[in-house]
């Protein structure tokens, strides 16, 4: 099932309701589903490789960490965190303060990602080594966290259970 926007996610607690998650595409609802947002959150940061190595350590011990308690939302969220510090250090690497896109995001669209009508902005000739390094980092625990049988059997569990 696509990832339900509509929902009051400032009163939401999905640990207590899991059976409103729903998984979405990529990343999405990765800042806005609680309480995983506020516990993954202070750990997630990706400014250069050995910070990026810090922050992937610290999110695998909370993926693992929900995974042993049967917690697959809060594992799918560790998961997204992960993913989404790849796609911000790519982001970074390539383009000149993060912006990737020319223009405001359409009142509509806010909170949604994509170009939305946007032209891309120009990537940097050179793009940040760092960032790359740093993308790097993150990419290989995002890949290896969605290979973990633990984490595909919770995830088939809770699609069976809840709906794709």
């Amino acid at each position: 099932m696509p990832f339900d926007y509509t929902l009051d996610f400032a009163t939401v607690d999905f640990r207590q309701h899991p059976e409103l998650y729903r998984v979405g595409k990529g990343e999405q609802g990765v800042l806005l589903v609680q309480p995983y947002k506020g516990e993954i959150l202070p750990h997630w940061r990706f400014k250069d490789a050995a910070t990026a190595r810090e922050s992937s350590v610290a999110i695998w011990g909370l993926l693992e960490a929900y995974l042993a308690a049967g917690d697959f939302v809060g594992a799918d969220m560790a998961r997204k965190f992960l993913q989404m510090g790849y796609t911000r250090a790519r982001r970074y690497a390539n383009h000149a303060g993060g912006k990737k896109y020319a223009g405001p995001v359409p009142a509509d669209k806010k909170g949604q990602s994509g170009a939305h009508g946007r032209a891309e902005l120009p990537r940097n000739e050179h793009p940040d080594v760092d960032k790359v390094e740093a993308a790097a980092i993150f990419k290989q625990k995002w890949d290896e966290a969605r290979a973990l049988p633990e984490y595909q059997a919770q995830k088939a569990a809770f699609e069976a259970r809840y709906g794709k």
